[in-house]
């Protein structure tokens, strides 16, 4: 969450650095308490290739252009930001912790000596941990609850899904936002800050899964019980696509994205074997017609593979069996036609394509899967202003009062980055 100075309320600000574009939006809770959009900044990226950094003096000025443009339409100078976070360097666990509560009401402080003993694991030294998050807690025995705070008990215990991410890469992109102006509220992986805004409740509490297909990775989260149990970053996303459009058809990168926007499809059984396009390929002074079953023969080896590395992921985290919601696609490939086709053949699973909705404001090209987790990193600082208690009594249970310091920390125990 970032406040801003001059403003009588908070400012949400957050920043997704992705491998094609750089998304700064700013947001804050309008007079019916529901989120608005009032700052946008999307630019081209540059120095970043599969979710990492590659030239920092690209990075920063790419975040600088974008967090400029959100300055100017907002209205506020943006000071600090959530980062979105994606890439090879990102890896998870599930760890457990308990704290003693000695027969009293379990508070906030409590639910945070827990999440401590159960950070208390050993990390390589190039390692850093991102996202603590609780998974579900158990009071004495009882296992199953979403939310011990204002319970009575002896024994808290809670089981938390563990995030962490290279130290150096970590690193080097804190110094690109840093080197823009910007300070790191905390880090986001991708495939959370997009499941907040795509999955319904229904489909966290069933089982599913969020692939986040981006330009350089796709990034998945598994939600079961309504809590991430898995994550993982694969190193597949629309890029590869436009390489090997670029390859296979000799033709110039810059051409082959284009097309692959305007003519691609994921099924080659799908189209009409008679329909052409025009394009002028290397070596070629006239343009020539390319069947579009030909770009679609490119494409469709890719896609599947990238859903064959997606099902041997679901395997390895041993919830592959759990999980009749199926898949959620979101992320700025998942537009391309067809893909939900060969999700749907390769995984075995049902399939939906989501992006963000219900939004309010400057919100014009904010309805597409290319920006859920721009949209989820804004929603996620909104966190701070939900969790909330209530002063006085609720059902014979004394509940303590749930200030805003006290949720700032609370977060911070969720984000360490």
């Amino acid at each position: 969450m970032t406040v801003i100075l001059g403003s009588d309320e908070p400012i949400f600000v957050g920043i997704d650095v992705g491998t094609t574009k750089v998304c700064t939006l700013v947001g804050h809770l309008g007079e019916d308490h529901r989120l608005r959009v009032i700052g946008v900044g999307i630019v081209p990226s540059q120095g970043m290739r599969k979710g990492g950094v590659v030239s920092m003096e690209g990075v920063a000025r790419a975040v600088e252009a974008s967090k400029d443009k959100a300055e100017r339409t907002s209205g506020y100078e943006i000071t600090s930001a959530l980062i979105s976070l994606s890439g090879g360097q990102i890896a998870s666990l599930n760890s457990k912790g308990m704290a003693g509560v000695a027969g009293r009401t379990i508070g906030y402080d409590d639910v945070g000596r827990a999440l401590d003993a159960a950070r208390s694991i050993v990390l390589p030294y190039n390692r850093v941990m991102v996202h603590v998050i609780p998974r579900s807690f158990v009071v004495d025995g009882q296992d199953g609850i979403e939310s011990p705070v204002g319970m009575h008990g002896y024994r808290l215990e809670v089981e938390a899904h563990i995030v962490t991410a290279g130290s150096t890469a970590l690193r080097n992109l804190e110094k690109c936002i840093n080197a823009a102006g910007v300070e790191v509220d905390g880090w986001v992986i991708s495939s959370i800050a997009s499941a907040g805004v795509v999955l319904t409740e229904t489909e966290r509490e069933m089982g599913a899964v969020v692939c986040d297909i981006g330009g350089g990775t796709a990034d998945i989260a598994i939600y079961i019980e309504g809590a991430v149990w898995h994550s993982a970053v694969i190193p597949v996303g629309g890029e590869h696509l436009t390489n090997d459009i670029a390859q296979g058809l000799h033709l110039p990168y810059e051409t082959a994205e284009a097309i692959k926007h305007r003519h691609g499809h994921a099924r080659s059984a799908d189209l009409d074997p008679n329909q052409t396009f025009a394009v002028r390929p290397f070596g070629e002074e006239q343009t020539v017609q390319i069947r579009r079953v030909e770009l679609a023969q490119v494409i469709e080896p890719r896609v599947e593979e990238l859903f064959s590395l997606v099902k041997q992921e679901i395997k390895r985290s041993g919830y592959d069996g759990l999980l009749p919601a199926g898949v959620v696609l979101t992320g700025g490939t998942s537009l391309l036609p067809g893909i939900r086709e060969v999700a749907g053949d390769v995984l075995r699973l049902p399939v939906r394509s989501s992006q963000p909705e219900e939004l309010r404001g400057l919100v014009d090209r904010l309805h597409s899967p290319a920006f859920s987790t721009s949209v989820g990193l804004i929603y996620w600082a909104q966190m701070l202003e939900e969790e909330r208690a209530y002063d006085g009594y609720r059902g014979g249970i004394p509940l303590p009062k749930f200030s805003l310091g006290r949720a700032a920390e609370f977060i911070r125990r969720l984000l360490p980055g």
